[in-house]
């Protein structure tokens, strides 16, 4: 089911923002103009990635440095070994709308 999750203007380029949707925590990620969204609950141990570093196309977890591809939700680092969730987008004016 497509809903809204943000607005594009709480993003801005190279930031990250965390949302709760429909039961799932949702991390969005602005790389270059391009809005990216995977879950944001690390696989490792559960800490908030949205809360993490946002450097390029990857984000490394804050509390024992697992990085995923925000692109694709794929482990580039672990300790974590289960990839997260990735999240078709589209955007519709300021709307962020993901497939949920």
């Amino acid at each position: 089911m497509e809903m809204e999750i943000a607005s594009t203007k709480d993003i801005d380029q190279g930031e990250m923002l965390g949302v709760e949707k429909n039961g799932k925590a949702i991390m969005i990620a602005n790389i270059n103009g391009t809005f990216h969204a995977i879950g944001s609950v690390c696989t490792h141990m559960g800490c908030d990635l949205s809360e993490g570093t946002l450097t390029g196309d990857r984000v490394q977890c804050r509390c024992h440095g697992s990085v995923f591809n925000v692109k694709t939700g794929e482990v580039v680092s672990g300790p974590a070994e289960r990839p997260e969730p990735s999240y078709s987008l589209r955007i519709d004016g300021d709307k962020i709308l993901a497939d949920l």
